[in-house]
């Protein structure tokens, strides 16, 4: 009897063995086949690299020829003999601000002859916010570039702006439109026309059309019927 229980037993252990080396065979072939997963150094990248973002705050804003963002119309005027007397001018400036603080005048080429440093510009837009420029847009009578980061490389000269591979293309104007936008302002930067006689440079003060939009907002909603 006790050498037949052992015979059993042999053989249950021979049996279960068996399993186990199957199992583990099996598990092993498994793994083998299996795409092992990456890890986060291994992960390729398909989004691309993104580009460094521009940390300037207003102080960092260029200065144009002793233009900046923040300068009063009475500082810009100041820039440009005889602009005072311009009719057009002082019809501008005589009017009362707008119901958002807005307000708006132009110096065109006849006063920009007057000071030798704007030799090439054609005209600037100067918008205000209570007073205190919020843009400049400067159109220019060339030179003509036949593409934007050149024009972008001669405006960043002598200022702390970030290099030419970090402002954005405009998306299917990528050779005449650039723009750096930076923490509290914007610049628009453009290359066209004949003899470059499109060109302009468009910056603004971000914080600045924040405050009218939102006090536009702000109108708008007290304009609104009760409930709606």
């Amino acid at each position: 009897m006790k050498i037949f229980l052992a015979i059993i037993f042999f053989a249950i252990t021979i049996s279960v063995a068996c399993d186990a080396s199957r199992l583990a065979g099996s598990q092993s072939t498994a793994n083998t086949n299996a795409t092992p997963a990456q890890s986060p150094a291994q992960t390729s990248n398909t989004s691309g690299e993104e580009k460094p973002t521009c940390q300037l705050t207003l102080a960092g804003a260029p200065d144009i020829k002793g233009l900046r963002l923040g300068m009063t119309a009475d500082e810009v005027l100041a820039l440009f003999p005889g602009s005072k007397e311009d009719a057009e001018v002082r019809s501008n400036l005589s009017r009362p601000a707008g119901q958002l603080g807005e307000s708006e005048f132009v110096i065109r080429s006849s006063n920009l002859e007057a000071n030798e440093k704007f030799a090439g510009f054609k005209q600037i837009v100067v918008s205000l916010v209570d007073g205190r420029v919020s843009r400049f847009y400067i159109g220019y009578n060339g030179p003509e570039y036949s593409h934007v980061d050149k024009f972008v490389a001669k405006f960043i000269e002598g200022t702390s702006l970030p290099p030419v591979d970090q402002w954005e293309a405009y998306v299917g104007m990528d050779t005449q439109l650039k723009t750096l936008k930076c923490t509290d302002f914007e610049i628009k930067v453009f290359a066209g026309g004949k003899g470059g006689n499109l060109n302009y440079v468009d910056i603004r003060d971000l914080e600045a059309d924040k405050k009218v939009e939102d006090r536009r907002k702000k109108a708008e909603g007290k304009a609104k019927p009760p409930g709606q």
